[in-house]
């Protein structure tokens, strides 16, 4: 089965039909609160620029909510 160009479009407008939790936590929650409260969590410095950069740490926190 090939994947078209809206397909993931579509999807999203499914969940969103279907009253998506996820959606409903991302609208009430203002994950910037705790931007500053996770940049305090990094307590090593990288060395250099070289290589893959960090993932951002509201998106891994929201993925652990």
């Amino acid at each position: 089965m090939q994947l078209g160009f809206f397909d993931l479009d579509n999807r999203y407008a499914q969940l969103s039909k279907l009253n998506d939790p996820l959606e409903e936590l991302n609208r009430i929650i203002d994950w910037n609160l705790f931007a500053d409260r996770l940049a305090e969590t990094t307590t090593k410095p990288r060395k250099s620029e070289a290589g893959r950069k960090p993932f951002d740490r509201v998106m891994l926190f929201k993925m652990l909510v």
